[in-house]
C-alpha cells in the first residue's frame, strides 16, 4: 500500500553539470502531473512526464527541476557581428548629430540585446537527457519509498478500524438471531391483551410471524457485509494501487449497513449500526489518502 502524499529529492553532479529534482504529491482523484523545469530543458518535458506517470498512478504531483551547467562541452558562443556594426553605426550617428564624444568598450557592446548567444550543441543533448533521467529516477525512488512508509502506517490503521467494525457486525448477528422469538412472544401477549382470551389462532399467528421475519431479516445484508470485510482485508495486502477499490468497497458496505438499520426494530442493533456507520466514515476518509 502506498500513501498518495509524499516527497522525494535527488541531486546529481556529473561532467560539471548539476541536476536537482524534487517531487511532491497530495491527494487527488486522478493523476495530475505538473512539471517546472528550466527553459533549456523544456524539450524533455514529455519524457519526464511519462517517466513519472509510469511509477505513480494518481495524485496531484508537482515536479521541480533545476539545472546548472558549468561545462564548456556542448556549448558554442555566437556573436552577431552584423548587429554589432549596426549598433556602432547608430551610436556614431547619434553622437555626430548631438556633438557627443562616445567611447564604448566592447564589453558593454556585447551586453546589448541579441549580440551574444550561448548555444548548446545538439550532440550533448543525449548526455544531458541521460543524466537528468538518472537524477529523476533517484528522486522517484526516494519519493516511492516515503509513500510506501506512509502507506504501511495507513494499512495498520485500516486493519485496526476494519476489525472493530467486524466485531460490531458480529454483535449485530448475535442480537438478530433472537429477534423472531422475541417478536412471537410479544405478538402473543399483545393478541391476548386485545382479545382478552388465551385462545389464539396459531395459523394466523404463524402467518404474521412469517411476514415479520421476511421484512426484518438482515441475514443477506450481514452475509454481504462479512464478504466485503474479508475483501477489504485481502485488498489492503495487494501491491498495486488500491485506493479506488477500497473507496468503492466502503460505499457498498455503507449501503448494506443502512439497509440493516432500516430493517431492524431492535434498539441494540440500531445503536450498533450507528457505530458501524461512524467507523466506515472514518475509514472512507483515511482511504482518500491511499494511492
Amino acid at each position: 500500500m502506498k500513501s498518495m502524499t509524499g516527497f522525494g529529492r535527488a541531486k546529481l553532479e556529473k561532467n560539471d553539470r548539476i541536476y536537482t529534482v524534487e517531487i511532491k504529491s497530495v491527494n487527488h482523484k486522478y493523476s495530475d502531473i505538473s512539471i517546472k523545469l528550466p527553459r533549456t530543458l523544456s524539450y524533455l518535458e514529455d519524457k519526464i512526464k511519462k517517466e513519472v506517470n509510469c511509477n505513480i498512478s494518481r495524485g496531484k504531483i508537482d515536479v521541480y527541476i533545476t539545472f546548472e551547467n558549468y561545462s564548456d562541452e556542448g556549448k558554442d558562443i555566437k556573436i552577431n557581428r552584423e548587429l554589432v556594426k549596426k549598433y556602432i553605426n547608430e551610436f556614431n550617428e547619434i553622437a555626430k548629430e548631438n556633438n557627443l564624444n562616445i567611447e564604448m568598450p566592447i564589453t558593454e557592446i556585447i551586453k546589448l540585446p541579441d549580440v551574444l548567444t550561448l548555444k548548446n550543441i545538439d550532440e550533448k543533448e543525449d548526455a544531458i537527457e541521460s543524466e537528468l533521467l538518472e537524477c529523476l529516477n533517484n528522486a522517484i525512488s526516494n519519493f516511492i519509498h516515503m509513500k510506501e512508509s506512509e502507506g504501511e502506517k495507513i494499512k495498520e490503521d485500516l486493519k485496526a478500524r476494519i476489525e472493530k467494525i467486524e466485531e460490531k457486525v458480529n454483535k449485530i448477528t448475535t442480537y438478530s438471531t433472537g429477534l423472531i422469538e422475541e417478536y412471537v412472544v410479544k405478538l402473543e401477549e399483545r393478541v391476548k391483551e386485545i382479545l382478552k382470551t388465551d385462545i389464539i389462532d396459531e395459523t394466523r399467528l404463524a402467518t404474521e410471524v412469517v411476514i415479520y421475519a421476511d421484512k426484518s431479516s438482515i441475514q443477506e445484508e450481514i452475509t454481504r457485509l462479512n464478504s466485503h470485510i474479508n475483501q477489504f482485508k485481502t485488498i489492503i495486502e495487494e501491491q498495486k494501487p488500491i485506493g479506488k477499490k477500497l473507496d468503492f468497497l466502503i460505499q457498498e458496505m455503507n449501503r448494506e449497513i443502512n439497509t440493516t438499520g432500516s430493517k431492524s426494530g431492535s434498539l441494540e442493533i440500531t445503536n450498533l449500526v450507528i457505530e458501524v456507520k461512524t467507523g466506515l466514515e472514518d475509514i472512507r476518509e483515511q482511504v482518500q489518502n491511499v494511492e
